[in-house]
């Protein structure tokens, strides 16, 4: 609805706003009069039809906070224009309003939109035809933080919008490699970020500046008021958007007991794609997708097997690298094959294990350890730990 008027404005907020009235009875209420307008022109008789005694009082009252807060989300919509992210509000019913928010479970009365000027003309929907989620862990091994960046990147650039949460950990990854997989004067929605607040808050704060870029060649989603803070609530709610969104969710780590893992059933129940990245056995951030994976989760290993379950057919850009046989130095270059490297493997290793299995003095040790920490060949954990990793130069479509 991108000419909506305050008047119109005004009842969506009041529907919302109303004490005991929530997303089931308002859709009632909507079914039965109309827009929120006529329902608060009902008289208490036929109120009663369709809500309770104490609802329908609710509903004869002015709530509390409305004035301010239409206030603030007109001035908010009015600061769309040149120069800056575009922003709308969505309602139940709008023509642009996704068709697949109908199908979960308690489907949002408006969603809150900021973000690249191309929705105006598009629509959202339109915008999102090849996409999918991309969710983890908010503190994933540097592995896995690397996995979502390389992921989200190659599936972007075979023309996958790359929806998540903005939260910390896996979320931020992916909206990163996202933003990367972008070229000079692409119109493509690179990224989807929704959220658990308003849209006039960001959370993390540290995801601040990334958030100005999602802005810019992607989307922040909302359904919660502005001014809305981060409750904790709000959240495990908003999974349900970010699987209606998208044609899949590719889980990269978890553990047993997450959010991600949410995301995931929603998925399923929508009828859609569950991927997942395998990993350690000894990891707890791998025990979630290795859950997944049995109970019938798709497990990929590369860009390309997610491409092709969703028969979206990609050829990669000049300049890519067809690694066939993903095993076969896969890290590239002179560093991956350095003797230390075989000794750390993909488990997290102390200095001591190594210094056993290596046989090398403690100083010399050190040195190589710091000289591949500095190649992006090895991260150090907490704990005094080493992890092999993916080098973060070494993007590639099939090995993502």
């Amino acid at each position: 609805m991108q000419s909506m008027q305050r008047h119109e404005l005004e009842g969506w907020l009041r529907l919302t706003l109303t004490p005991g009235v929530g997303n089931t009875t308002a859709r009632k209420l909507l079914s039965a009069f109309g827009l929120p307008q006529s329902i608060f022109g009902q008289p208490a008789n036929a109120l009663r039809q369709v809500t309770s005694e104490a609802q329908t009082m609710a509903l004869r009252q002015t709530p509390d906070g409305l004035t301010d807060l239409l206030e603030l989300s007109w001035k908010w919509l009015q600061a769309s224009g040149a120069g800056s992210a575009q922003r709308q509000i969505l309602v139940l019913g709008d023509p642009d309003y996704p068709a697949s928010f109908l199908t979960i479970e308690d489907p949002p009365l408006m969603l809150y939109l900021l973000g690249a000027g191309k929705l105006a003309s598009t629509g959202l929907a339109d915008a999102l035809v090849n996409s999918i989620a991309v969710v983890g862990s908010r503190n994933p091994t540097p592995q896995g933080a690397t996995n979502a960046r390389l992921f989200s990147k190659a599936l972007g650039e075979a023309g996958l919008s790359i929806i998540s949460g903005l939260a910390l950990g896996i979320d931020g990854a992916a909206h990163e490699g996202a933003l990367e997989s972008l070229v000079t004067g692409s119109d493509r929605l690179a990224t989807v970020a929704v959220v658990g607040t308003g849209l006039d808050r960001v959370y993390p704060k540290r995801h601040l500046e990334l958030a100005h870029r999602i802005a810019r060649n992607g989307l922040l989603l909302s359904e919660y008021p502005l001014g809305t803070p981060p409750l904790t609530a709000n959240f495990p709610k908003r999974n349900r958007l970010i699987a209606g969104l998208a044609q899949g969710t590719l889980v990269v780590e978890a553990a047993l007991r997450s959010g991600s893992l949410i995301t995931a059933r929603l998925t399923a129940e929508q009828g859609k794609e569950v991927f997942a990245i395998p990993g350690s056995i000894h990891s707890a951030q791998a025990r979630g997708c290795h859950a997944l994976i049995k109970q019938g989760a798709k497990l990929v290993e590369s860009a390309q097997d997610i491409l092709e379950e969703l028969k979206i057919d990609f050829e990669p850009r000049q300049g890519f690298q067809r690694h066939l046989n993903k095993g076969n130095n896969e890290f590239g270059g002179l560093d991956a094959t350095h003797g230390l490297l075989e000794f750390v493997g993909f488990d997290p290793v102390g200095l001591d294990a190594l210094q056993a299995r290596s046989g090398l003095e403690t100083a010399e040790l050190q040195a190589q350890l710091m000289s591949l920490e500095l190649a992006g060949h090895l991260a150090r954990l907490p704990g005094g730990l080493f992890q092999r990793v993916s080098p973060a130069s070494a993007p590639d479509w099939h090995s993502a």
